[in-house]
């Protein structure tokens, strides 16, 4: 039942399709028994999900052709938006609907080319769009949140981090395509749950990479998969491809939030010693590193009415994972109690804890630009309009409470009646 595939570089892959389905037979016999089942009924359930997965007709795929039979109004608009691919206030969902669902293949054909990478690396322009095909197939749109509009929205944000002064005067070709590259696939074939959902689940991906960075590694091995199923950098020296497949895991591989302190106290030390030497290589890709870390949690840094989907969109995702955990009676997973975790007070705590050190030292390493401070501004502001909110629930629960009061009669009533 192994998904992995050993290429000739050494690196690890996985199929095409391996898909982190949530099989609810799977936990029903995990929760009823203890026992996830034989091995090969284990297996039958598994390559069926990669068949379901694989198959365009189940999948509701349309022919590759129809996508773009746009209205020229809708090009022209998507054309347009292009142009300021490098603004802030670039409001990714209105791209996507401009591009029909395709914002992500778009964004990254537009950013190859204007970057240069096309012609630097030799690119075949087919082999580029087939590949990029694959990576926003592989992402879920049933997924609230960890869907390929993130990924576009992470690799917009990725190009404009790429283009500050203090990096951009530094960054290679070789650079710029794995920044690129490491953010639009960062999240491919997200199953829509969490690390320790699928290790209490005791799912096949947990077991694959041992309870440690498991999203993460399964993201990254997908995308080596894609990249020698497409062979976009088949042309390449070998010894070439081997680096890029590398580096690309090591970049995906720090957007494991577990991993947040670890790389803080790295970038404050060289912050505090001012001993970044972006000259060297080592340096530089720590700073990717960065920039993706920084990217892929944005969203609160973004224009209100921007950030407050995206708090919505991560805050449904989270709450039916907490359905999930309810329906198959496990512990609920923190955040994931609709009950209790309200949008205003997850998105705070993420804001303070998380989101807050990053930028910090991010707009420390780019000596405040307007885009760091044009970030900072936004995060602060979106921080106090959700305080508010907050505030406003609490008022209003209070509210609730006093005209609710019942004698004692009016309540055994009531709780003679609650349904569980």
């Amino acid at each position: 039942g192994d998904a992995r595939v050993r290429g000739q570089t050494g690196v690890l892959s996985e199929r095409r399709g391996s898909y982190p389905f949530i099989d609810f037979r799977l936990l029903n016999n995990t929760t009823l028994s203890g026992e996830i089942g034989t091995k090969k009924k284990v297996k039958r359930l598994l390559s069926f999900q990669r068949y379901f997965h694989a198959s365009r007709l189940l999948r509701g795929i349309v022919p590759q052709a129809s996508l773009y039979l746009l209205d020229e109004d809708y090009l022209g608009q998507a054309r347009h938006m292009l142009s300021k691919v490098g603004m802030w206030d670039f409001d990714i969902f209105l791209f996507d609907r401009l591009t029909n669902g395709n914002s992500l293949v778009t964004l990254l054909c537009h950013l190859f080319n204007v970057h240069g990478l096309i012609h630097h690396f030799q690119l075949d322009m087919v082999t580029l769009h087939r590949f990029l095909v694959m990576v926003q197939e592989d992402y879920h749109s049933q997924n609230p949140y960890h869907n390929a509009v993130h990924a576009a929205d992470v690799t917009q944000a990725m190009h404009c981090y790429l283009r500050e002064p203090k990096l951009a005067n530094f960054l290679t070709p070789s650079d710029i395509m794995l920044g690129l590259l490491a953010a639009a696939a960062h999240d491919v074939d997200h199953p829509g749950v969490n690390q320790p959902f699928l290790i209490k689940t005791k799912h096949h991906l947990a077991s694959l990479y041992q309870n440690v960075s498991v999203l993460e590694n399964h993201h990254w091995r997908s995308t080596i998969g894609m990249l020698r199923e497409s062979r976009l950098l088949a042309h390449l020296p070998k010894e070439v491809t081997q680096d890029i497949e590398q580096q690309l895991g090591s970049l995906i591989l720090a957007t494991d939030i577990n991993r947040q302190n670890e790389f803080l106290i790295r970038l404050k030390s060289h912050l505090d010693n001012q001993d970044l030497r972006l000259e060297d290589a080592q340096d530089r890709h720590f700073m990717l590193q960065i920039a993706l870390k920084c990217a892929d949690i944005c969203n609160p840094c973004r224009l209100w009415d921007l950030s407050k989907q995206w708090s919505e969109r991560v805050c449904e995702e989270f709450y039916r994972q907490g359905d999930l955990e309810q329906k198959f009676e496990l512990e609920i997973s923190p955040l994931c109690n609709q009950q209790k975790d309200t949008i205003p007070s997850i998105q705070i705590g993420f804001m303070t804890y998380i989101v807050e050190p990053l930028f910090e030292r991010w707009a420390q390493f780019t000596g405040d630009t307007p885009l760091s401070e044009n970030m900072l501004n936004h995060l602060r502001r979106n921080k106090a309009k959700w305080r508010s909110l907050l505030h406003k629930q609490h008022s209003s629960s209070r509210s609730n409470d006093r005209s609710g009061q019942v004698t004692g009669s009016q309540e055994q009533t009531l709780n003679e009646e609650e349904t569980p």
